[in-house]
Parts: C-alpha cells; structure tokens; sequence
C-alpha cells in the first residue's frame, strides 16, 4: 500500500537545516527541495553480493559512458567476483573499451602507520594506464581523511540503467565477506583476535532515479575544486617524480536525471569540514549528517537501531542521549564490533576510552533502555562490523560512509544516503512512533534482514516485526549467548551470534593519556571555533 501523504519535510533537512548556501545540489532541482523523489533504494548487505553487483554493472558499460567514483582505500588486486576479477582489472577494462572512468582517491598517510598511501596510487595507476583519470585527493583537514565511498554509473542512451552504489564498503581487501561469516582471503591486517581472515559486516545501497544525478553532482564538486590536491611539499616533489596529474581535466557535461523509478524519496547528507581555504562548494564546511540526524532523532519515539563501527563522541552520543530523555518509551539498540581492529599498546586504549565515554552517556540517559551488542560468527569468533546504519522507528533508514563520532560528523569527507518509503509497510504495529508517519517497507525490511541475520532468524519472523518486542528478543538472545560462555560453553551453543558489549577496564593512567590521544587524533573536531563554543554542529 501507498502512501504519498508522508510529509518529507518531517524527517528531511529542509534547504536551510542543511546549512550550505554554496552547493549545488539543493539548487539543481526545479522544486526547490533539499532531497529527491520517485527513486529506488535497494540495500546490499555484505561485501560480496556488492562487489558482484558492482563488478556485473561496470561490465556492461559502454563506450561512451561514464564511471566515476570516490574512495578512502582501494586495492587493485582486490577480487570482484568469484572468476578472479580485480577492482583494477574490471575498471581499467572499461576504460579500454571507451568508458570515461574518473576515480577520486583519498591521498592517505604513510603506509607504515598502517594506512593506504601505495595501494591508493597503484590503484589510480592501473586505471590511468588503460586511459581512465584518478586523482590522489588530499585536500582535506589536517589529520583528516577523504572518507566517502562511492561509484556512479551513468549510461548514454540509456538512463534507466543509470545506478549509484553508496554506502560503507571500499574497494579493497577484508571486505568480501557474505552472510556466513567467514571473511575475506584477501584480508587486510587485523586484531589478532579476528583470525586469519577477519569477518567483515557491511552495507551497502543501490540507489535508481533522479537521485543518481545527486550523487554524481557529489563528485562533480570534488572534481571540480581548483585547489591542489595537496599542501604537502612532499607530496608535490613525489607528484612531479611519478608525473601524477596535479588536477582532473574537465568532465563531460552532466546528463539529465534519470526518469522516476519508484516510491523512495532520497537526501544525500554529507560532512565536509572547515578547512584553510575552504571548498568551494563548502566554504565553511558542511555537516548536513549531523544535522539530519539530530532532526530524525527528535521524531524518533519507539526505537532507534544503529549498527556502527565507532560510536565513541560524547557530543553525538547526546543526541540519542537527548532523544532517550524526552521519550520515555524510546529504545536503542546498538550493534557495534566486539573489538577495536587494530592490537597494540597505544591504539587499543584510545578506541576503547571513545567507546566507554559515548556509552556511559547512552546508558545514564536510557539505562536498560539502551542494549549494546557484538556479533560472532558460528565459529565464535567475532565479526568486525564496519556497517553504517541507522533505522528509526521504521520510518527513517539511512546507509552511509558516516560512523556516529565526531570525526565522521564534522571532521572527513562523508556521504550517508537517508530514505523514506511512500509504501506502508503494513504489519502490525503500523505505526510504532504514534506520530501519523507508519511503519515504511523499506525501513522496516531493512531493519529485520539486519536483525534476523544477527539472530539466525528469518527476516519474517513475526517476533521481530514489532520493534519493542523485538529490543526484548535481542536481549534474551544475547543474554542466553552469554550465559553459554559463563557457563563454560556446556550444552548445545544457543542460536544466533549477538553478545552483550563488555569492555575491559582500564587503568587511571592509561584512560587519561588515552583520553588525550582519543580527542587529538583519533575523534578531532573539524568544526568552525563559534560551534565548538557553543557545543553545536
């Protein structure tokens, strides 16, 4: 059943709320609007279904299309699909046959601090050699990383076949992973105590209609930035040595949007910080995903699901915090990894202060309102979740780039894709924020295929369908999980993979020079001094 009463306006951020007079891309459109209608949002959950649809899309490419895409890591020998097709060998492949292919890749920092400087350049190599243009981009703030993650495909001739991948997975090692759990071959390195081939969750969205045009304006604007890819000296004399392009020759004119394909209305929320000289198409920094979730959360009334990689800022934890207070029936469940990624003496203390510090502040505004979990796989050993996901109150989903910390809310390059669905979802409660707006398909679908996985459930399990009863039904299986391990892992082990999130405790010491670090490197603040002041985004 459809329902095209639902106001946008409820849950979207209006032109103004967005807070950025020098885009485009709420002036690109003839009503005026901050988002787009008539689209079509499919999720890709796991890396594997993704990286096969995005190998089978780019494959039909023609000459005369057009590829673009943004990353914060790429791996050139990072297999596609099952045959062995690398991410270098599938692009560089459509840039021989005549398809424009433009990459915009994070510049990165030193490979020894265990980022992606070399596999970044090789990446944009291999592609420029068969005739494609990749730019390493580092203009960003200090300390501060390109971090949206996203692939247009626009065909001439032909835009009902135009699509926009955008959502959480790079194009690199760790993240081919499917349902089961068992990780990628091609795995990046790791905590110890994720294995030989870590298990990786993650999300994507497929998104079809004229929203695909918002998307590529995204990359347009990047592209188009006249600034230098980079104030490092360094990198200027490494860029002469290489003859790596110091700017992207111009872009074919934009192709119209693409006709309306469904009921989804789609807004693009983005972070961009404030940074010395500014962007042109943000010159005091854009922060759209933290406003747009503010917003959403002050609607949300029954529950709030999050899976997340970082949920570490004391600030973003008070929105939900905020939202948890006014709302004495409000829920939230949270789905985060057991353990930080990285081992060491240094790194791990940092991730887990963040972490405490956002949670403390969840639980003494919701207490047993808030449940917080991690997930293993049937082998027990823990899944890494890197998904981006927010759902509230089965009306309101968004898939993205954008962890819930600071960094990602006001610091690096971010792009999150929130929906609202005109179709009613229709089953019981049908409206469990009580506010008019319904359960929505697309938000209801995605949260129980989320939750159904995690519990070893099917995504229809009726249990599950009502979000109250279904916090009740993560708890008791988490809770039984845990007992198992109490226990002594005596008996059959119980279904599904949640457990409750334990920390383990730290000393005074080493939470006061964690804590220090945490603030300065690990969770900075990219916002304008007035905000800071004044504890807003």
């Amino acid at each position: 059943m459809s329902d095209p009463s639902l106001s946008p306006e409820s849950w979207f951020l209006t032109v103004a709320e967005r807070g950025n007079p020098d885009t485009r891309l709420d002036t690109r459109r003839p009503s005026g609007t901050a988002w787009s209608d008539g689209n079509t949002a499919t999720p890709i959950v796991h890396g594997a279904p993704y990286f096969a649809a995005l190998c089978r899309a780019v494959s039909q490419l023609e000459t005369g299309d057009l590829l673009l895409f943004t990353d914060w890591r790429g791996d050139p020998d990072q297999r596609l699909a099952g045959d062995g097709q690398s991410v270098a060998d599938v692009f560089a492949s459509a840039a021989e046959r005549g398809v424009d292919v433009r990459g915009l890749l994070w510049h990165s920092h030193w490979d020894r601090l265990a980022f992606s400087a070399a596999e970044n350049r090789h990446l944009g190599d291999a592609i420029g050699k068969a005739g494609g243009e990749c730019l390493l981009d580092m203009r960003v703030r200090t300390g501060g990383s390109h971090h949206q993650k996203f692939v247009v495909l626009r065909h001439r001739g032909a835009p009902d076949r135009d699509v926009a991948f955008v959502g959480g997975i790079d194009l690199c090692h760790s993240r081919r992973d499917d349902a089961d759990h068992r990780g990628d071959a091609q795995r990046q390195a790791m905590a110890a105590v994720y294995g030989p081939t870590p298990p990786w969750h993650d999300v994507m969205v497929a998104l079809q209609g004229p929203v695909v045009g918002d998307v590529e304006t995204v990359f347009r604007e990047r592209w188009e930035d006249r600034a230098p890819l980079t104030r490092n000296p360094w990198h200027w004399v490494a860029e002469r040595v290489r003859r790596e392009p110091r700017r992207g020759s111009p872009l074919p004119a934009q192709l119209p949007d693409p006709a309306s394909t469904g009921g989804h209305a789609v807004q693009l929320l983005r972070t961009y910080p404030k940074r010395v000289g500014g962007y042109p198409f943000a010159s005091s920094g854009e922060r759209s995903v933290a406003h747009g979730y503010t917003k959403a959360l002050r609607r949300a009334r029954s529950l709030v699901y999050v899976e997340d990689q970082y949920l570490w800022s004391r600030e973003v934890a008070k929105t939900f915090a905020d939202a948890l207070r006014a709302q004495p029936d409000l829920h939230v469940i949270a789905v985060l990894p057991h353990h930080p990624d990285q081992d060491g003496r240094f790194s791990l203390p940092p991730n887990l202060v963040g972490r405490d510090r956002a949670l403390s502040v969840l639980r003494e505004a919701g207490g047993d309102r808030v449940a917080v979990y991690g997930i293993e796989n049937d082998d027990a050993t823990p899944i890494y979740v890197h998904a981006k996901v927010c759902v509230i109150d089965d009306t309101w989903a968004t898939i993205g780039s954008d962890n819930f910390n600071r960094r990602s809310w006001t610091h690096d390059s971010e792009l999150s894709a929130a929906v609202l669905d005109s179709a009613i979802d229709g089953r019981t409660p049908a409206d469990p924020g009580g506010q008019g707006d319904m359960a929505r398909r697309y938000a209801r679908d995605l949260r129980l295929a989320l939750m159904g996985e995690h519990l070893g459930r099917a995504a229809d399990d009726e249990r599950l369908i009502d979000p109250q009863s279904a916090f009740t039904e993560l708890r008791a299986a988490g809770d039984a999980l845990q007992s198992w391990y109490d226990g002594g892992r005596t008996g059959s082990r119980p279904a599904g993979r949640l457990r409750p999130l334990m920390d383990p405790p730290l000393s005074s010491w080493t939470r006061a020079w964690a804590t220090a670090a945490y603030r300065t490197v690990y969770d900075p603040d990219g916002r304008p001094r007035g905000l800071r002041r004044r504890r807003a985004f």
